[in-house]
C-alpha cells in the first residue's frame, strides 16, 4: 500500500507537469507566426507525449496494484491489513482526487465501515474527514452521502467510543458542508449524545449542537456600541439552549449539558450579564416573557457555568482523573471568580428577594457565594452588599422549612465565614445572631410543648418541629456545642418514649441533631487538647444516647426505626475499637463495645426490615405501591440499612457469627425463587445478565497471582460444578439440572485457573456428565457448552474437539508410559496428572468407575455390574467425594492392563486425526456433523474390545459463526442467583474469614481465627 501511494504521488506529480507543458504549449501556439517558436512548439509537444507515456505506464502500475493487492486485502482476515488498506485509500482520494474521488473507489469505504473490528472503522471515518473537510471536494460526495449516511449517523452509538467521536465529528463535517443532508431525526440521533457519561463523545455532540442551534447569530453594525444584557446578540442564544434543556427532559444533568458545550461554546456559557439581565430585567416590547419553568431552567444553568468556571473540572462521572492545570488556565481561573464574585456580589440579593418563596430557585441562587473570592468583598467595597446578602438568607431562613433551602444556607454561611479574610467578623455576628434567636425560640417552645403533656396542640408541634429543622440544618456544617443542644433534645427523646406519642418528624430530627452534638464534640475531643472531664462526658452522652437510640428501634414507626438504626450503626462504627489507631490513644475510654442484647436487636432489625418482598415493604404506603419511583427509593434504602449493617461485620464490630444470618437470608431467597420459578426461568433477562456481572466483577478480586488463589479458584470451580448437578431435572430423565445455568455463571470464573487445573477441573465435570449430555444442543444446554468451552485448554485458537476418546486416552497413555505411576500396596487409586499434554482435536474424561458415588450415579458410560464390582475399591463403596487439602489432586482408577492395545489404537486415532485435520483446513466452517457421520462406524470398530470409559464431545469452538450465533443469545441470570457461589468457596481476607461447604452432612461451615461454628 505504501508503493501504491507513492505511485499515486509520482502520477500527481506527472498530472501536474502535464497540466503546465500543456498550458505552455498553447501559449506559444496563440502567438503571432512572426514571434512563433517552432522549436519550442516540437519540444513540448514531444515533452507532453513523454509524460503521457510515463502517466499511462503509472496507470497501469496502480491498476494492476489495486485490483491484484487492494481489492483482495480490504478484505483481509487480518485487522491491521484492512485497516492500513482504508488508510491508504484515504491518503490517495485526499491528494489524487481527480482519479481517486469517485463512487468507484468511494464504494470501499462505505462497504468497511460495517466491519466488525472498531480500528477498521476507524480508518473509514478519519479518511472520510479528509474528503469533507475540503468544501470543494462535497460536490463529488453527494451520492456516497446521500447512501451511506444512515449508516454514518449509526456509528455515533458505535459500542467503541473512539468511532463514536469520529463519527459525530464527520457529521459535523457534512452539517457544515450541507445542512440540507441530515435530517431533523439524524440531528437528534446526535443531540442526545450531549449528556453522555463519556466526555469525548459528549464534547464532540456538543460541538455539532452548537453548529446546528447557535452559529446563525445576529449581525452587529460596524461602530454601533456593543449591545449588553438583555438585548446582547447571546439573549436568543440563551433562551434556545433552556429551550433545549427543557424538551430534552434530563433536568437533573445541567451540568452535563454544560460541560458538553463549555469548549466550543465559552463565550455563550460566560455571558452572566446577560443572564442576570434576562431574570432581573423587564422584557422588550414585543418580546416573550420566559416562564416560571423557564427561569427555574436557566438559575440551574447558570450556577452549573459558574461552577465549571470556578472549578475547571467536569462534572461527577466525567472526570478522567485529576488534571494539573497550566499556568494559563490558572489565570483564567482566577480571572473568572473575580468577575463572578463583582457580577453576583451585587445581583444575588435582588435575585433571592425575587425569588424568595420558590424553593427550588432559592437553593440554587444559595450554591452561588460557594463559588466567590471573598477578598473582592473588601477590596471592591462590596461590604453594603454584603449586609444585604446577609439580610436575604436571614429572611429565607425564617419563611422555609424545606431541609434542602436550610441546608443550602448553613452552606452559605459555611462558605463565608472564613477566617482568613477581613469580613469573617461580620458574617459571623450575623450567624451567632440568627442562631442565638434560633436555640432561644426552641427551648422556650419546648418547654412549653412539653408541658401540654399528651394533648399537644398542633401548631405549637409544627412551631418545634420547623425550629428543630432549622437548628438541625445549621448544626450539620456548624459547631453549635455552646448552645448545650444534648440536654433539650435528649429530654425530648425521652419524653416520646415515655409518651409514645410525639410527632414522627420532631424525633427524627431530634436524633439527627443529637447525633451531631456528639460528633462534634467527638471532633473537638480529637485534637488533643480537651480535658479528662470532657471525655467522661462525651462517653457518658454517647452512652446514653446509644441506648435511646436502641430503645426507639422497638418504636411502631418505621421511619423513626430507620433513624434509629442508622444513627446507632454510625456511632457504633465511630466509636469502635479502631478510633484509637493513629496516635489516639487518648480517646480509649469512648471506645464502646455493644453488648449482646444490643447486637441481637440491630440483626432482629436487620431480618424484619431488609430480607422481606418488596410488596410488604410499609413505606411504600398512600397508595404508592405501584409506584415504580417510590419501589426504587424503598429498595435504595434497604440497601443502605444493610450495608450500614454489614460495615459493623466487616470491622468487627459485631460477632462474626451475625453474617451467618445474612448469607442464611440469601440462600432462602434464591431456594424460593428457583420454587416459584422452576427450570423455565429467563436468562435472557437484564438480572441474569447483572448476576453474570457480578461474578465477573467478582472474579476480578481475585488479582493477577493464579498461584496464590490456586487453591480458592479451584475449590470454587468444584462447589460450583457439584451445585449444578446436584438437584435432578424437573422435567424428568434426559432434561438439563435444575441448577445447570449456574455454570453459565462459573464460566465467568475460568480465566482465573492456570493451564493445568483446566484440564484436572474439565475431567472432574465429565465425572458428572451422562453420554446424553454431551450430545444435547438445545438452548436449555447452552451454559454446559459455554463452560466446557471455558476449560478447555488451547480454546482461544480456532480448532474443535470433534472426538474426545481417543486423543485424550492416547496422550494420557504416552504420559503414562513415559513415566510409569508408582502403584503402592494396599490402594488402587493414583494422583491425577497435572500436566497432561494438551490434545488438539479431542479431550477424554478417564475416570474411576464409580468413585466416591453412590449406585444411583451415572457414570459417562455405565459398566456391566460384574465389572463395576471388579474396579471398585471397597473403601469409596458409598462415599461421596471429599474435599482433600490440595483442590487439584482428583483420583481415579489405572487402567494399566490394557496399555498394550491402547497404543495400537493411537496410532489409528493419529491417521484419523490427520485426516479430520484436513477436511477443517479446506473449509472456513468446520464441518464437524459431516466427520462424526462418516466416522461413526469406524470408531465403533474401533472402540470395540476397549473397556475404557470414553464419551463423544462435539464442541463448538470459539469462533465457530454457528455456535457463536447461538451463544450470543445468552444473557445471566437474575441477581440472587450468584450468591450461592459465594456460599461455596469464599476467602474473606479483611476479617480472616474461611467459609466452604461440603461437610459430611451437607452443613456449611466458617472457621474465624481458627473456631469454627456451624451456619
Amino acid at each position: 500500500m505504501k508503493l501504491m501511494t507513492a505511485l499515486v504521488n509520482v502520477a500527481l506529480n506527472l498530472s501536474i507537469n502535464m497540466d503546465n507543458t500543456q498550458r505552455q504549449y498553447e501559449a506559444e501556439r496563440n502567438k503571432i507566426v512572426a514571434k512563433r517558436a517552432n522549436d519550442r512548439l516540437e519540444l513540448l509537444l514531444q515533452k507532453r507525449k513523454e509524460l503521457q507515456e510515463n502517466q499511462d505506464e503509472i496507470e497501469n502500475m496502480m491498476n494492476a496494484i489495486f485490483k491484484g493487492v487492494f481489492v483482495h486485502r480490504y478484505r483481509d482476515s487480518i485487522a491491521e491489513i484492512r485497516a492500513i488498506c482504508i488508510e491508504e485509500i484515504g491518503v490517495w482520494m485526499k491528494l489524487y482526487s481527480d482519479a481517486f474521488l469517485n463512487d468507484s473507489y468511494l464504494k470501499y469505504v462505505g462497504w468497511t465501515m460495517h466491519d466488525k473490528q472498531g480500528e477498521v472503522r476507524l480508518k473509514c471515518l478519519t479518511a472520510l474527514q479528509g474528503l469533507y473537510y475540503n468544501r470543494e471536494l462535497n460536490a463529488r460526495l453527494e451520492l456516497f452521502t446521500s447512501r451511506f449516511k444512515d449508516r454514518i449517523v449509526s456509528m455515533t452509538l458505535d459500542k467503541e467510543y473512539d468511532v463514536a467521536v469520529q463519527a459525530i465529528k464527520l457529521l459535523t463535517l457534512v452539517l457544515n458542508s450541507t445542512e440540507e443532508v441530515l435530517t431533523p431525526e439524524d440531528c437528534e440521533s446526535v443531540y442526545h449524545l450531549v449528556y453522555s457519561a463519556h466526555r469525548p463523545v459528549a464534547i464532540a455532540a456538543g460541538e455539532f449542537l452548537f453548529k446546528k442551534l447557535f452559529s446563525q447569530r445576529e449581525p452587529e453594525e460596524e461602530g454601533a456600541p456593543k449591545r449588553r444584557g438583555r438585548q446582547s446578540p447571546n439573549a436568543n442564544l440563551l433562551k434556545t439552549t433552556v429551550f433545549f434543556f427543557l424538551e430534552s427532559e434530563l433536568h437533573e444533568h445541567a451540568a452535563y449539558l454544560v460541560d458538553s458545550l463549555w469548549e466550543c461554546g465559552t463565550e455563550l456559557l460566560k455571558d452572566w450579564d446577560c443572564m442576570i439581565s434576562l431574570l432581573l430585567d423587564d422584557t422588550l416590547p414585543g418580546e416573550e416573557a420566559l416562564t416560571d419553568r423557564q427561569e427555574t431552567a436557566l438559575i440551574e444553568i447558570m450556577l452549573c457555568t459558574v461552577r465549571q468556571a470556578a472549578e475547571c473540572h467536569p462534572p461527577v462521572g466525567r472526570g478522567t482523573g485529576k488534571r494539573v492545570m497550566t499556568a494559563k488556565e490558572k489565570k483564567t481561573q482566577l480571572d473568572d471568580r473575580t468577575r463572578i464574585t463583582e457580577l453576583f456580589a451585587v445581583a444575588l440579593p435582588p435575585l433571592l428577594a425575587k425569588y424568595a418563596v420558590d424553593a427550588e430557585k432559592v437553593t440554587n441562587l444559595l450554591q452561588l457565594p460557594q463559588f466567590f473570592d471573598l477578598e473582592i468583598f473588601t477590596t471592591g467595597r462590596l461590604e453594603k452588599h454584603l449586609e444585604s446578602l446577609l439580610r436575604q438568607i436571614r429572611e429565607i431562613v425564617e419563611k422555609h422549612t424545606d431541609t434542602e433551602v436550610l441546608e443550602a444556607c448553613s452552606k452559605t454561611y459555611h462558605a463565608l465565614c472564613n477566617e482568613e479574610f477581613t469580613i469573617f467578623n461580620r458574617v459571623d455576628i450575623a450567624r451567632s445572631q440568627l442562631l442565638d434567636e434560633l436555640v432561644d425560640k426552641f427551648n422556650r417552645l419546648l418547654e412549653d410543648f412539653l408541658q401540654e403533656g399528651e394533648e399537644t396542640d398542633e401548631d405549637d408541634a409544627y412551631q418545634v418541629l420547623s425550629t428543630l429543622k432549622r437548628i438541625t440544618a445549621f448544626h450539620n456544617a456548624h459547631d453549635l456545642s455552646g448552645w448545650d443542644l444534648f440536654t433539650s433534645n435528649f429530654k425530648l427523646l425521652n419524653t416520646g418514649i415515655e409518651n409514645g406519642d410525639m410527632p414522627e418528624q420532631i424525633v427524627i430530627h431530634s436524633l439527627q441533631c443529637t447525633h451531631y452534638v456528639i460528633l462534634w464534640n467527638l471532633a473537638k475531643s480529637s485534637e488533643g487538647t480537651s480535658r479528662k472531664d470532657d471525655l467522661l462526658t462525651l462517653r457518658k452522652q454517647m452512652r446514653a444516647f446509644c441506648m435511646m437510640c436502641q430503645r426507639y428501634l422497638t418504636n411502631v414507626n418505621t421511619a423513626v426505626k430507620e433513624q434509629a438504626f442508622t444513627i446507632l450503626c454510625d456511632l457504633l462504627l465511630i466509636f469502635s475499637h479502631q478510633m484509637v489507631s493513629g496516635g489516639r490513644e487518648h480517646l480509649e475510654p469512648l471506645v464502646y463495645s455493644p453488648e449482646d442484647s444490643l447486637q441481637s436487636e440491630l440483626l432482629s432489625f436487620i431480618l424484619n426490615h431488609v430480607f422481606i418482598d418488596q410488596d410488604d415493604d410499609t413505606n411504600s404506603t398512600d397508595g404508592q405501591q405501584d409506584d415504580e419511583a417510590v419501589k426504587i427509593e424503598a429498595l435504595h434504602k434497604r440497601r443502605n440499612l444493610l450495608a450500614a449493617y454489614c460495615k459493623l461485620i466487616i470491622y468487627c464490630v459485631v460477632d462474626m457469627k451475625t453474617g451467618a444470618d445474612i448469607f442464611k437470608q440469601y440462600m432462602r431467597l434464591f431456594n424460593e425463587m428457583l420454587s416459584e420459578l422452576g427450570h423455565g426461568f429467563d436468562r435472557s433477562s437484564s438480572a441474569f445478565c447483572g448476576i453474570k456481572e457480578l461474578a465477573r466483577r467478582f472474579s476480578l478480586t481475585f488479582g493477577l497471582d493464579q498461584v496464590k488463589t490456586r487453591d480458592a479458584i479451584a475449590m470454587l470451580h468444584k462447589d460450583g460444578i457439584e451445585f449444578a448437578f446436584k438437584d435432578p431435572s424437573p422435567q424428568g430423565e434426559g432434561g438439563p439440572p435444575l441448577n445447570l445455568a449456574f455454570l453459565d455463571i462459573l464460566s465467568e470464573f475460568s480465566s482465573k485457573l492456570m493451564r493445568q487445573d483446566k484440564k484436572t477441573v474439565h475431567m472432574y465435570l465429565e465425572r458428572f456428565m451422562t453420554f446424553q449430555m454431551a450430545l444435547q444442543r438445545e438452548d436449555c444446554w447452552l451454559p454446559l457448552i459455554s463452560y466446557r468451552n471455558s476449560l478447555q485448554a488451547g480454546g482461544d485458537d480456532d480448532t474443535m474437539s470433534v472426538m474426545s476418546g481417543y486423543s485424550s486416552r492416547g496422550s494420557s497413555i504416552r504420559s503414562k508410559k513415559t513415566k510409569p505411576p508408582a502403584v503402592t500396596a494396599g490402594t488402587s487409586s493414583m494422583q491425577t496428572p497435572v500436566m497432561l499434554p494438551s490434545p488438539h482435536l479431542t479431550s477424554t474424561a478417564m475416570r474411576d468407575a464409580k468413585r466416591g458415588r453412590d449406585d444411583s450415579y451415572m457414570g459417562v458410560y455405565n459398566m456391566p455390574h460384574d465389572q463395576q464390582q471388579q474396579h471398585q475399591h471397597p473403601q469409596h463403596h458409598q462415599q461421596t467425594p471429599q474435599h482433600h487439602q490440595t483442590p487439584m489432586d482428583y483420583k481415579y482408577v489405572a487402567v494399566a492392563p490394557q496399555l498394550k492395545r491402547a497404543m495400537n489404537y493411537a496410532k489409528l486415532r493419529t491417521n484419523l486425526q490427520h485426516a479430520i485435520t484436513g477436511l477443517m483446513e479446506e473449509d472456513e466452517e468446520p464441518i464437524v456433523e459431516d466427520v462424526m457421520m462418516s466416522s461413526e462406524g469406524r470408531m465403533d470398530d474401533l472402540n470395540e474390545g476397549m473397556d475404557f470409559d470414553t464419551m463423544d464431545i462435539d464442541l463448538p469452538p470459539s469462533k465457530n459463526r454457528r455456535e457463536r450465533s447461538e451463544l450470543k443469545s445468552l444473557c445471566s441470570c437474575a441477581l440472587i442467583f450468584l450468591l450461592p457461589l459465594f456460599s461455596f468457596s469464599c476467602c474473606w481476607t479483611r476479617s480472616e474469614v474461611l467459609v466452604t461447604t461440603g461437610g459430611s452432612d451437607g452443613e456449611m461451615s466458617c472457621r474465624i481465627f481458627g473456631d469454627p461454628f456451624m451456619l
